[in-house]
């Protein structure tokens, strides 16, 4: 990305407070505006508030609205631009990276198979490819 285009927005959304501030951090400091939103329901709130983002990363198991409930929204109410979404989950089963592509998620990355610098390289390789 050049440096006269846009900078991207990344809007990470999260039940854990660590990890949100982590992947923060390293988006920052790969040149990126970042959104933190600790959960579901604070995601769908800003969302639907009108906030765009160029990546909307999220969780699938977060309490009161989880990530397919979410993904589903994002899709079914157009919210937030026409963001790239990953899922980024300890939820590793086929089914639950079946469904979370069948929602509309872009690409898929488990948690615990991925440091953080790793999450970042995948992230743009799934932006690259949708471009």
């Amino acid at each position: 990305m050049d440096k006269e285009s846009k900078k991207e927005t990344v809007l990470l959304v999260d039940d854990d407070k660590f990890l949100l501030d982590m992947y923060g951090m390293k988006f920052r400091e790969s040149g990126r505006d970042v959104e933190v939103c600790l959960g579901g329901q604070s995601a769908l709130d800003r969302l639907r508030a009108g906030f765009k983002a160029s990546i909307i990363i999220l969780d699938i198991v977060m309490p009161t609205i989880d990530g397919f409930v979410l993904l589903e929204a994002i899709k079914k109410e157009k919210l937030g631009g026409d963001p790239v979404i990953v899922v980024l989950s300890n939820q590793g089963e086929q089914a639950d990276i079946d469904k979370a592509k069948e929602l509309g998620a872009d690409g898929y990355i488990v948690k615990a198979s991925a440091i953080p610098s790793e999450v970042l390289t995948r992230i743009d390789e799934i932006v690259k490819n949708k471009k």
